[in-house]
């Protein structure tokens, strides 16, 4: 675990590529934005202090972050907490849209004409 004062930084328990990292304030907060900037600053002082360990030892070819907030944004966990997903190439077939694919048929955007075009 990797640590500051007001929040840390371990191994997700169900990974989706080697790698992938949770970072939790220390205070339980269920909602995101119910945080206080110290506690933002400080879990994404965490989330780049991360990012740059994990480019060293795993050699990604990039990243997604991503936070859950409320049943409709998909959390599950009552917990606020930031996944880091390291990617690499070949994991999917086609990696483009990245986290649009929460919502399926809008993730494909580029096959789509722009509104009022």
């Amino acid at each position: 675990m990797v640590a500051n004062e007001l929040a840390a930084a371990f191994p997700d328990g169900f990974p989706l590529t080697p790698g992938h990292t949770l970072v939790v304030p220390r205070r339980h907060e269920a909602d995101y934005f119910a945080l206080t900037r110290d506690e933002q600053t400080a879990v994404w002082e965490l989330v780049n202090a991360m990012r740059d360990r994990l480019a060293g030892e795993h050699r990604p070819g990039g990243f997604n972050l991503g936070v859950n907030v409320g049943a409709a944004g998909g959390q599950t966990v009552g917990h606020v907490h930031i996944h880091l997903i390291p990617r690499y190439a070949g994991d999917v077939d086609d990696p483009r849209g990245g986290i649009r694919w929460i919502i399926p048929a809008r993730a494909r955007y580029w096959e789509q004409s722009a509104p009022g075009r």
